[in-house]
């Protein structure tokens, strides 16, 4: 096997996303090289990805890139990358909160950690965010339980649960809660039509617009892009149009794949979720669907999730407009979305006209899937 170099890998599922989780040390420390061994490891560009790990889909293509780390107070420094499937761009702009719930088994598995019983807490700093995120990890006889009765939606069966808190999470990128100073802004669409929306950055930035306006009902699936791709289109309209108000691009053709995030959110009503189970109005707080790159999320990206319940309490935005009074009463958001129900914690405290997000919680599982190698071409390396 002397054509090809071989990378320590541990493959994982975090939360309602898998991939890689790798240690910086086994990597080139020239980014552009560090891309291309990505790359090639996930098999991209490919829309099957047959030659490599990735699973042709959104939410099974993103890295986890692993370090010690230097920082006072830190465990380990984490670094999420989206993994192109058609292009050959990897993608660092925003955090993953799924695989996010990863990186504290891992960091344990590795030996970077101390282990404390029966709960071990990571302290993890992301760099796509520069924000930190503690994890509580459960742990017996020195080793990561992963099995349990925790289940989440999404994701079959159930396994340990892993406690996420998103430390001071408002204005990961563009250093404000609220980016333009304002709960509700109002954009003018490709066809002509101004819509209100509301543009929040908390854990990952996002733009926010209630479903009824753009002439949908807010329980709209995946599958209902098929025939009707205008849904997409009009998601996408208004995350470029959004980004550049953020302050993220300088225009909409430059803006990237992977943030600012877009939602469109609709009062608690019944649903069904991709799997055909009924979901009633009853048991959540708001219903809401995102885009993950060019399609319909799957679930909601967990850094989405904390965004869009932030939004749910900050009053005066379109969230906050049909959220459920038990969420805004309560801190805790139940997000019905695709595949089910997401619940997030948010400590949200307002002094004066300004508002702070002291810390964001949400519990997810995660399980190993496979440690060894990848086998990365020598070519690749020049």
């Amino acid at each position: 096997m002397k054509e090809y170099v071989k990378i320590p890998t541990f493959y994982m599922r975090g939360g309602t996303s898998k991939g890689a989780y790798l240690m910086l040390e086994d990597l080139p420390t020239d980014l552009v090289l560090r891309d291309k061994v990505v790359l090639n490891i996930y098999g991209s560009p490919d829309a099957r990805q047959i030659n490599g790990i990735g699973g042709a889909d959104p939410l099974t293509s993103k890295v986890a890139l692993i370090g010690r780390s230097n920082r006072e107070n830190i465990d380990v420094e984490y670094t999420f990358g989206y993994v192109g499937i058609k292009d050959a761009v990897v993608d660092y702009e925003g955090n993953c909160g799924n695989m996010s719930a990863g990186v504290g088994p891992f960091a344990i598995e590795k030996g970077l950690v101390a282990v404390t019983e029966p709960i071990t807490k990571v302290r993890i700093y992301n760099t796509n965010t520069k924000k930190v995120i503690e994890a509580e990890i459960p742990v017996k006889d020195g080793e990561v339980v992963t099995e349990g009765d925790y289940a989440i939606d999404g994701v079959p069966g159930t396994g340990a649960k892993i406690v996420l808190n998103f430390l001071n999470s408002g204005g990961s990128k563009t250093g404000k809660l609220l980016p333009t100073g304002n709960v509700v802004d109002e954009i003018v669409l490709k066809d002509g039509k101004k819509v209100r929306v509301s543009l929040v950055d908390a854990a990952n930035p996002s733009v926010f617009v209630k479903a009824t306006d753009i002439g949908l009902t807010g329980i709209e699936l995946p599958k209902d892009t098929e025939t009707n791709p205008e849904i997409l289109e009009i998601m996408e309209d208004i995350r470029t149009t959004a980004a550049v108000m953020m302050g993220l691009a300088p225009s909409k053709d430059k803006v990237g794949p992977a943030v600012p995030k877009v939602a469109f959110v609709s009062a608690p009503q019944d649903c069904v979720t991709i799997n055909g189970v009924k979901v009633k109005a009853s048991d959540i707080d708001l219903v809401a669907r995102t885009k993950a790159l060019a399609v319909m999320h799957k679930a909601y990206a967990v850094t989405g999730g904390i965004c869009v319940s932030t939004a749910a309490l900050i009053e005066g935005t379109v969230v906050n407009e049909i959220v459920g009074e038990q969420a805004k009463a309560s801190g805790t958001v139940r997000l019905g979305h695709p595949s089910g129900i997401l619940d997030f914690e948010i400590n949200l405290e307002k002094n004066g006209e300004n508002w702070h997000l002291d810390k964001a919680g949400v519990n997810r599982t995660a399980k190993p899937i496979m440690d060894g190698h990848v086998y990365v071409s020598r070519k690749v390396f020049g």
